[in-house]
């Protein structure tokens, strides 16, 4: 049995790796920081040059077909150099729903300008892991329109999307909408975030949106949005986690006390030793649950190991990194510091690796009930 990775797979990992890391130095993201620029243009049209915007979108949309796993390589490369691109909101988020349940119009209108680089796109995503009556925005159908309200914190890239996913609550049914950003009504206000990527409160106070913005109805739009939204974030965890890892092995390497290097010592090497234990096993979760998301298959409980190794192993690793690199680990001219924040970041998305885990057996003692009761 083969596990590689295919030719294709591998091509594309290769090329996005090369743009990202060409242009996304240690330099360049101390640079970025200063700018307050909310992502790199330059670098989201170059993307769009390759064609790696449309990796996962269907052909007739200007896409190339592919799935899950590949975006999973893209957003791991992402990981890797903390490329400032909105590659899971605008691509996860927002185009991929688009394409599975999106009308013929809400595909054309949405789906060729983020294959062109042209578009942002976005998701209330802070209501991850929500039950539906937990949910904040409500819907109502108004002759032939749908009004909505609620408010969501912290929606990334909110303010430089064209439209924003969300779910909402019709009486006690889910739906997902396609909210357009100019719509009156659409309310943001800018917030800060761990990792430095924009985001902004959104509030709608009885917006009025046409028949068209009605995306799906019935649960299953926000779970398949939630579980590929997961598996996403464990690959862009598991990019951030093997960086980490490798400067750290590279510091401890090279850093002398007493005459020999630290990484000798063994506290040391037990500490970097667990740290590659996790990333093994952040690794192993991801591409089963990726996989079988790209197939088609039940990937509930998959999701969750994923996503739960995401959040924890991260956490360890990223910790054991700052504290492997001593004092200079703190030091913020030293890069390593954003490769923390950007996990402590992922490591909370959709409600930590506690949530996850409490979330996981609900779903184990639900599925042994069924068996019982048959």
């Amino acid at each position: 049995m083969n596990f590689l990775f295919s030719d294709d797979q591998q091509t594309i990992a290769g090329l996005v790796a090369k743009i990202l890391s060409d242009r996304v130095t240690d330099e360049f993201r101390r640079d970025f920081a200063g700018r307050g620029e909310p992502y790199d243009r330059e670098l989201w049209s170059t993307l769009a040059e390759a064609g790696m915007l449309g990796v996962a979108l269907p052909e007739a949309c200007g896409g190339s077909g592919m799935g899950m796993v590949e975006l999973c390589l893209m957003l791991q490369a992402q990981g890797h150099c903390l490329a400032p691109v909105p590659l899971l909101s605008t691509l996860v988020a927002g185009a991929m729903p688009i394409a599975e349940f999106g009308s013929a119009s809400q595909q054309q209108r949405y789906l060729g300008a983020v294959v062109a680089g042209e578009t942002v796109l976005t998701a209330a995503l802070g209501e991850l892991g929500k039950a539906p009556q937990a949910l904040v925005f409500e819907a109502a159908d108004s002759a032939d329109k749908w009004v909505l309200s609620g408010t969501a914190e912290a929606v990334p890239y909110a303010r430089q999307a064209a439209a924003i996913l969300l779910p909402a609550r019709i009486g006690d049914e889910m739906a997902l909408f396609v909210v357009d950003r100019q719509t009156p009504g659409v309310a943001l206000t800018d917030q800060h975030t761990t990792n430095g990527e924009p985001v902004a409160r959104l509030a709608l106070d009885d917006v009025e949106l046409d028949s068209e913005a009605l995306l799906c109805r019935g649960p299953e739009g926000w779970a398949w949005l939630e579980h590929h939204v997961l598996v996403a974030a464990a690959a862009l965890q598991l990019g951030v986690a093997e960086e980490a890892l490798r400067r750290t092995a590279q510091y401890t390497s090279e850093r002398r006390q007493f005459g020999q290097p630290i990484s000798s010592f063994q506290a040391v090497a037990h500490r970097a030793a667990d740290g590659y234990i996790d990333l093994e096993a952040m690794r192993s979760t991801l591409w089963q649950a990726a996989w079988r998301l790209a197939q088609g298959l039940p990937a509930t409980a998959e999701v969750r190991a994923a996503r739960w190794w995401a959040s924890e192993g991260g956490y360890r690793i990223a910790h054991s990194a700052q504290h492997l690199h001593g004092g200079i680990g703190a030091d913020v001219d030293y890069p390593l510091h954003r490769f923390f924040l950007w996990a402590k970041q992922l490591e909370l998305l959709g409600g930590g690796a506690r949530a996850q885990m409490a979330i996981l057996g609900q779903q184990l003692t639900a599925a042994a009930r069924h068996r019982q009761a048959q």
